[in-house]
């Protein structure tokens, strides 16, 4: 077993990781030694290719194919030099009032986390898209939310030089996207972090981790040889996402009991819906999710967003089989698509554990308001689609494969809760969000204000786990906003710790 020792070592690249490396970095200067242990590769500017089937095998965790227990939902998270930050879209809204205010973390003001916000939105170029990199998937969307009266703004994206390829999810080809393999992590090698992909870490102990370096066959190989790792540092900072950090702790020896560990998990579980036009309209190309309508979200707990998905994804979220499945993915250039997202309750329930070997379990149950939330998000979604000028609509709920547009009357009768179950739907998620929530003490939470876990004065987390309910909107720039606090805590901290 090869050892090594470190100063700090940030466990995770993506919005979380990455922030705290790049924040963490002047450090190096003054000849701290810093470290980024990243379990994906990361991957040649040539290999993003835009290919579904490759990009998901190559990106994410189990292929974008984890289940939870049951299988009743799809949880998709990202793994590679950047995280999920690769294969999202780009959305970044920082975190509203309202929802701060009912975390209620002691310590945790809101005038703190949207300055912090703003110095993200900054830094990655956010920005709101310009008219001709808006397709018409997305002017349908906002021109039938307006007809109906339904609130509806547009997502500020962290893009540099768009092209419009539409391929955010399977990794931008063109290297436009400002995710944190673009921008934090680049700085922070510069200068003097390592960042050390392929490498896996397996648990936690006093100050130190286990950790297996292996390459896969793709992707550039790792800094540090094949093989075991002993690694040693003063601080560690986990940010391995709401599901792997989760896992990692409960893996590890932690020195302190923590019954919140691995719980309050949430998901803002989704749809995908699909209207048809009756001509062929532009989907693919400009940038796939450009609008949000968050109207119902405080009277029916449901956001809606536009996307528009690949082949395989979207086949696979149609319900049922035949004629007329065929029918419609042979017509996708006529395809307008909705993705529905339910605000989903933190119940100590739903949870992260870890199997026989190690791997992470999620625990999830459907509450009867998130069920109801994703039906009713089905009627509204309808409800733009027939606003849009679509002829028909596919709702997973609906009582059969199609609701002709002459049959809009009849939305409420023809999408049902009764028509609505699990396991014949396909739900997925990914805002993964919880896990190792913040608070006052270990009773009830894992971490502090600042991320800093309870009785462990050597061990931070810095990741949409620390949620402690979920956010209500895209998670990305709250993760960034938080690991920066967790970064200039570990800067106050580190002084007064033992070297590793």
């Amino acid at each position: 077993m090869v050892e090594k020792s470190f100063d700090v070592v940030i466990v995770g690249s993506g919005a979380g990781g990455g922030a705290v490396a790049k924040e963490l970095a002047p450090l190096c200067r003054e000849g701290a030694r810093i470290a980024v242990l990243e379990w994906g590769p990361r991957l040649r500017e040539e290999e993003y290719t835009g290919r579904e089937a490759e990009m998901a095998d190559k990106l994410y965790f189990d292929s974008g194919g984890f289940l939870t227990r049951d299988g009743t939902m799809t949880l998709a998270f990202g793994r590679a030099y950047g995280g999920s930050t690769v294969v999202y879209t780009g959305t970044s809204l920082p975190l509203p009032e309202s929802v701060l205010a009912r975390w209620n973390v002691p310590g945790l003001e809101f005038t703190d986390l949207r300055r912090r916000s703003e110095k993200y939105l900054a830094e990655n170029n956010v920005h709101l898209l310009e008219d001709d990199r808006i397709n018409d998937n997305n002017r349908l969307f906002l021109a039938a939310c307006r007809k109906l009266g339904y609130r509806v703004q547009q997502f500020p994206v962290n893009v540099k030089g768009c092209k419009g390829s539409g391929l955010c999810n399977l990794g931008c080809p063109n290297a436009a996207k400002q995710g944190t393999h673009r921008v934090q992590l680049p700085a922070a090698e510069a200068a003097g972090v390592e960042v050390v992909t392929n490498c896996k870490v397996e648990r936690i102990g006093e100050r130190e981790c286990a950790a297996t370096v292996a390459n896969p066959p793709f992707g550039e190989p790792s800094r540090w040889p094949e093989g075991r790792y002993r690694i040693r540092a003063r601080v560690f900072v986990v940010a391995a996402g709401a599901v792997n950090s989760p896992a990692l702790l409960l893996r590890s020896a932690l020195p302190v009991r923590l019954p919140a560990l691995g719980r309050y998990f949430t998901a803002h579980p989704a749809l995908i819906l699909v209207g048809e036009h009756d001509r062929p309209i532009s989907n693919y190309f400009g940038h796939p999710k450009s609008y949000y309508c968050d109207h119902f979200v405080e009277s029916a707990n449901f956001l809606l967003e536009t996307c528009m998905y690949f082949p395989f994804t979207t086949a696979k979220n149609l319900i049922g089989f035949g004629a007329e499945h065929a029918e419609l993915m042979a017509h996708m250039e006529r395809m307008q698509m909705i993705l529905v997202l339910a605000v989903d309750p933190a119940l100590a329930e739903n949870r992260v554990t870890v199997g026989t070997r190690g791997d992470p379990v999620v625990h999830y149950r459907f509450t009867d308001e998130v069920m109801d939330a994703l039906v009713e998000s089905q009627r509204v979604s309808a409800r733009i689609f027939f606003a849009a000028g679509c002829t028909r609509v596919h709702a997973p709920a609906g009582r059969r494969f199609f609701i002709g547009a002459e049959e809009q009357d009849r939305i409420d009768e023809l999408i049902t809760r009764e028509s609505f179950k699990l396991g014949k739907v396909s739900i997925s998620s990914a805002h993964l969000m919880g896990g190792c929530r913040m608070g006052s003490g270990p009773a009830d939470s894992v971490t502090d204000a600042w991320g800093g876990v309870h009785g462990v004065p050597w061990l931070f987390v810095a990741d949409a786990s620390l949620f402690p309910t979920s956010s209500e909107i895209n998670p990305y720039v709250t993760i960034m906003a938080l690991a920066d606090r967790v970064a200039q805590r570990v800067r106050e901290r580190l002084p007064e710790l033992p070297a590793a």
